[in-house]
């Protein structure tokens, strides 16, 4: 199964694609327009995985409404191109910090060093996992909120190893 890991934006998304199984990372986009990630899920992959907002009591703005609306765009889109709509998953950020590192009060630099180590370190550099253009690790391209939706892609796969 091809899976498509998304840290949804107003404007631009986190993306990653993998296959489940091996957690190969296939591609990432640090920041792919939106528009341009609506037009090409139908194809890039099997299942989605969303990081969905939740709200803890805070007042949102507009742009929160709006990353809201492009969550439900991306479903319905995978949705409708392959007449299934049961082949998404919302991933919430408790369920990321809990997964992958256990406790509520993991920050994205706890996030992302669990992340590094769950690769190998085959690549170049002071980051292995990651590499660099000669020498690229099984991370290598991965950066910005893309670290975001590769964490989401861990969290689908963890969570639906316990179902």
């Amino acid at each position: 199964m091809r899976l498509l890991a998304i840290d949804p934006g107003t404007e631009s998304s986190g993306v990653v694609i993998m296959g489940s199984k091996n957690l190969a990372v296939a591609r990432s986009w640090p920041r792919m327009s939106n528009l341009e990630l609506l037009h090409s899920i139908p194809f890039a992959c099997d299942h989605i995985a969303i990081e969905m907002i939740a709200s803890y009591g805070m007042a949102v703005g507009r742009t929160t409404f709006e990353t809201c609306v492009w969550i439900g765009r991306f479903i319905e889109a995978m949705a409708r191109e392959n007449h299934n709509t049961d082949n998404h998953t919302l991933v919430y950020r408790k369920d990321v910090k809990m997964t992958l590192c256990g406790s509520m009060r993991a920050k994205d630099a706890n996030i992302r060093r669990e992340l590094l180590d769950r690769y190998p370190e085959t690549g170049g550099g002071k980051t292995p996992q990651i590499g660099t253009k000669p020498k690229p690790g099984p991370l290598y391209g991965v950066s910005s909120h893309a670290w975001s939706a590769l964490a989401v892609a861990h969290t689908f796969v963890e969570m639906e190893k316990l179902r």
